[in-house]
């Protein structure tokens, strides 16, 4: 059973958006399991697990010992597994990285807060630091359920139709082309014919068309990857 551990002082928060659909049902189910280490419950001392930034500065930053005693809370095994610390100098993820996850036995992520933690966390405990955009949060939760929705929609039998994951953005280096149902006409504007034709070539010449296109004008540095990658084979 794939499983995130999460290392926070706000456990509160969870499971947030993972508590809704197929994500809630796939935890219920048992298929995946969530671990939330308070970091609270490990002060250093005078119930504190940060202090003052050596050479100055605003905000407070974690103690490496406070975070030493939470780790210790960890399984042998799971000390082992992948760590990531969320950041915004944090390499950013992608969905192949999701992809790679998802197939572990899980993850282990730290969420900071505040203006950050010891550096020698993340030197010493091989963490790897991660970004989910070019944009601050308040702390890493939300981006920890951001990416552990990301893998856990990949994990077997999680959701239903595996095509629709198949058909992501992303895969293959391009966006998702665009989609339509009912009704035929909305406000003067119609489904394009060839989604109506039942011609199945047709239309994925046409879905494919539009991946590209869509993703030539708004993601140019995909669009460089597919076509290197169309090359390449």
């Amino acid at each position: 059973m794939w499983q995130a551990n999460v290392f926070t002082i706000f456990p509160d928060a969870f499971p947030g958006s993972l508590g809704v659909s197929v994500v809630k049902k796939a935890l219920d189910a048992k298929k995946w399991n969530l671990k939330l280490i308070d970091l609270k419950k490990f002060p250093v001392k005078s119930d504190r697990i940060d202090s003052v930034p050596y050479g100055g500065g605003v905000g407070m930053i974690l103690s490496p010992i406070a975070f030493e005693k939470a780790f210790d809370a960890l399984s042998e095994n799971e000390k082992n597994w992948k760590k990531f610390y969320f950041s915004p100098r944090g390499r950013q993820m992608r969905q192949s990285d999701l992809r790679e996850l998802s197939c572990l036995s899980g993850i282990t992520m730290l969420c900071g807060r505040y203006e950050g933690v010891d550096q020698r966390i993340i030197d010493f405990y091989q963490m790897e630091e991660i970004s989910i955009g070019d944009f601050i949060l308040l702390g890493g939760e939300v981006a920890a359920m951001a990416v552990i929705e990301g893998c856990v929609r990949l994990l077997p039998d999680v959701v239903g139709n595996r095509d629709s994951i198949e058909d992501d953005s992303f895969q293959n280096f391009l966006l998702e082309h665009d989609q339509y149902t009912r009704p035929i006409i909305f406000n003067g504007l119609s489904v394009p014919d060839v989604l109506l034709s039942g011609n199945h070539l047709e239309i994925s010449k046409f879905k494919l068309s539009q991946s590209q296109k869509i993703t030539f004008h708004r993601r140019p540095d995909l669009w460089a990857k597919h076509v290197e990658k169309k090359i390449k084979f």
